[in-house]
């Protein structure tokens, strides 16, 4: 239920209940030039206004859902907070930000301009928000919500990021975004341009950790070392160790660099490195209970 959008003013096309309090909230969208959906979770308790938390799915972003809500247990842990929660939906490979040019493959990705200046104001307005915000991802989109946090200081009061890497600006940070887009048909200077492109530092989290500076921070990350949900010998166990393992093990580098540095400049942030644990869905889905309270403390809920 894509459709092209002409530019104009952001609203609202129409609403689809899954349930009484977890919808499909259509979106006609100027910078994306398209009708966008998102999936929108309400609380029990919609008497007065309310925090909203944005969830970023990872690198295999589904065209029709997204795995915090069909993996991660979303749903059910936020049936009793006291919070709008915002599902991203689509956008695989494209770190929902605002690509220098549409993509053959990837199409037109405008998901920063989308997530942080047209969607908040609209699900303000449409589902009573209180403009108190928090972002949350994992792997790419991890990266994605430290970069939507630094590159727009004003807009979350926290940050939960999980299992990501974070330096877009380095050789091995840019290598890695390039990989994770060719995989998926892109081309990676559609993003941010050639190698020497001064938009991949603009992204790059080590490099403006400065921006993060009085927001609460949540990092975990596990070691790739089989842990407690990759025992047993089924199809998902097997490539949580084999594919699993290894890119965990990055993602905890990544994580201990960038703890390390907020550390080094007196920022901040609860971290949670896991000794064991793949790069999968059964880990993100207990770090959303643990990242839990850093981010309803920044937010003012119980």
């Amino acid at each position: 239920m894509v459709r092209p959008v002409a530019p104009e003013e952001v609203s609202l096309d129409h609403v689809e209940e899954i349930t009484d309090r977890w919808l499909r909230v259509f979106v006609n969208s100027p910078s994306m030039a398209r009708t966008v959906q998102v999936q929108v979770l309400l609380p029990e308790d919609r008497e007065k206004p309310r925090p909203t938390v944005y969830l970023l799915d990872g690198r295999a972003a589904s065209a029709d859902g997204n795995s915090w809500l069909d993996r991660g247990n979303a749903a059910e842990f936020f049936a009793d907070k006291g919070v709008n929660v915002v599902a991203t939906v689509g956008g695989p490979a494209g770190y929902y930000t605002d690509w220098q040019h549409p993509d053959p493959v990837l199409g037109n990705n405008k998901w920063e301009s989308f997530l942080t200046k047209e969607l908040p104001p609209l699900i303000d307005a449409e589902f009573g928000g209180n403009g108190h915000n928090a972002v949350e991802g994992v792997s790419m989109g991890a990266e994605a919500a430290t970069m939507l946090a630094m590159r727009n200081p004003g807009l979350y009061r926290a940050v939960a990021a999980h299992s990501g890497c974070y330096a877009m600006g380095s050789e091995f940070g840019q290598a890695q975004a390039r990989a994770v887009v060719q995989t998926y048909g892109g081309n990676p200077d559609n993003m941010f341009g050639d190698q020497d492109d001064p938009d991949w530092l603009a992204h790059d989290v080590l490099i403006n950790a400065e921006a993060l500076r009085g927001k609460a921070i949540y990092l975990s990350a596990g070691s790739g070392l089989p842990g407690e949900f990759d025992s047993g010998v089924s199809l998902d166990a097997l490539n949580s160790v084999v594919f699993g393992g290894p890119l965990e093990a990055g993602s905890n580098i990544c994580t201990m660099v960038l703890a390390d540095r907020l550390s080094r400049m007196q920022i901040p942030a609860t971290v949670d490195m896991r000794p064991s644990g793949t790069h999968s869905w059964p880990y993100w889905a207990d770090d959303l209970a643990h990242a839990w309270p850093t981010l309803a403390q920044a937010l003012g809920v119980p």
